[in-house]
């Protein structure tokens, strides 16, 4: 399956932005999906995962009651809505793939490119 995320830009703390991973080249449905970012000079993190019915979703404590993942199995698109964002959400964000689900990187085998975020203050 190959991503594309999309959506960044740079936004005033307070705002919102929605982040969107579109997938292509397999059965989109049969996989959990998972948003990461990565700001600079920092390690990978995880942001939030949806499973692939979407009956689960987990986030990091970080964004959690501010940023909301969902899914359109039938557009082939899992979303990402982050309200509320503050300057330490400034990161490359990116979305992964896998059949598993779960919050650590290495769990999922594919991956889009980064879109970035960068929130003023």
């Amino acid at each position: 399956v190959q991503l594309q995320a999309s959506g960044g830009g740079l936004v005033q703390a307070g705002g919102s932005l929605r982040l969107s991973c579109a997938a292509s080249g397999g059965t989109f449905s049969s996989y959990a999906v998972g948003w990461f970012r990565q700001a600079p000079g920092k390690e990978r993190e995880f942001v939030a995962a949806i499973s692939r019915g979407a009956v689960s979703t987990y986030y990091a404590d970080s964004v959690k009651g501010r940023f909301t993942i969902s899914r359109d199995n039938a557009k082939n698109t899992v979303l990402l809505q982050m309200n509320s964002l503050k300057a330490e959400d400034t990161a490359v964000y990116y979305c992964a793939a896998d059949q598993s689900f779960g919050t650590a990187a290495v769990t999922y085998d594919y991956w889009g490119q980064g879109t970035l975020v960068t929130v003023s203050s």
